[in-house]
């Protein structure tokens, strides 16, 4: 009976240590499952950062190249003769920051670009991206090297002229002089234009013209215009170039001064009348003062 016993639990081990086995590989195959997804996702995480290198990179290289276009817009010899001091010791930090930037994206590139061949991301279309951030490089590199010339060259051109700067001084001087004169002698001519141009009119009734000092009447005398007493505050100043009409807010009146008839109507506007110069020069040729009288 003892015998049979014995039997029976070596018959349960024998068939329990395959299951056990089994369990085993079960959980190994797991472990190394495992193992193998977590280096892919590391490979996936690497290609990703891999990439957004590059396309930061490239963006960069973008941003720097439009820096430096605006940059050759605005730097040339003849612009920089036109600059002040602290514009022209601006610009050249900027192209010594620029300069800076260029030497960080070659080594960032060189970085990038020997991480990518030790890596199992690296392929041709990465190569031809790095490619052609290099070429990019290259001609920003170009370009600035050739605004660093004309920044040395408009140098020497400023430093050539400070040597003849007394000599300027003088002839910039005597050109002001002479431009202040003819400036004078314009503001003295165009004066003395508008004065032969300046006319007076006034308007009025017989008693304010004769308060006034404009007309003197008197019994069985002829009204007649006072000359060189006028009281001047009651005549309107104007310019007989622009002057082609007169309200003269009446339904009635007459010219006291003599002017050529031909040269002026007088029409209705309503029931009032208005005075219309029809010839300026001729009107105004024998005086420049107007003396209308409204009833």
């Amino acid at each position: 009976m003892k015998r049979i016993s014995i039997f029976i639990w070596v018959l349960v081990g024998l068939a329990v240590m395959p299951a056990c086995q089994r369990t085993n590989q079960l959980e190994q195959e797991a472990m190394r499952q495992d193992s193998i997804n977590a280096a892919l996702q590391d490979s996936i995480n690497t290609a990703n950062a891999e990439k957004d290198s590059l396309m930061q990179l490239m963006g960069d290289i973008a941003d720097g190249m439009q820096q430096i276009k605006e940059l050759e817009d605005i730097v040339s010899v003849n612009n920089l003769n036109g600059e002040t001091p602290d514009r022209k010791k601006q610009l050249r930090d900027d192209i010594v920051l620029i300069q800076q930037s260029i030497n960080k994206h070659k080594q960032r590139l060189a970085d990038l670009e020997r991480r990518l061949k030790q890596s199992t991301n690296y392929n041709a279309t990465m190569q031809k991206s790095i490619d052609n951030l290099k070429a990019q490089l290259e001609d920003q590199q170009k370009t600035i090297n050739g605004l660093t010339e004309q920044l040395a060259a408009a140098h020497i051109q400023i430093k050539n002229l400070n040597q003849s700067v007394d000599s300027l001084n003088t002839v910039t001087k005597n050109v002001t002089r002479e431009k202040e004169a003819a400036v004078q002698e314009t503001k003295q001519l165009t004066h003395e234009v508008d004065n032969l141009n300046t006319c007076y009119y006034v308007i009025g009734s017989k008693k304010e013209l004769k308060a006034n000092k404009i007309i003197e009447t008197g019994f069985l005398r002829k009204t007649k215009i006072l000359e060189g007493d006028f009281e001047m505050s009651y005549f309107t100043k104007a310019d007989r170039r622009t002057l082609n009409e007169i309200p003269l807010h009446s339904n009635k009146a007459q010219l006291m001064t003599n002017h050529p008839k031909d040269s002026y109507e007088i029409v209705d506007h309503g029931n009032v009348k208005t005075l219309h110069i029809k010839d300026a020069h001729r009107f105004w040729e024998k005086s420049n003062f107007l003396v209308v009288k409204v009833d």
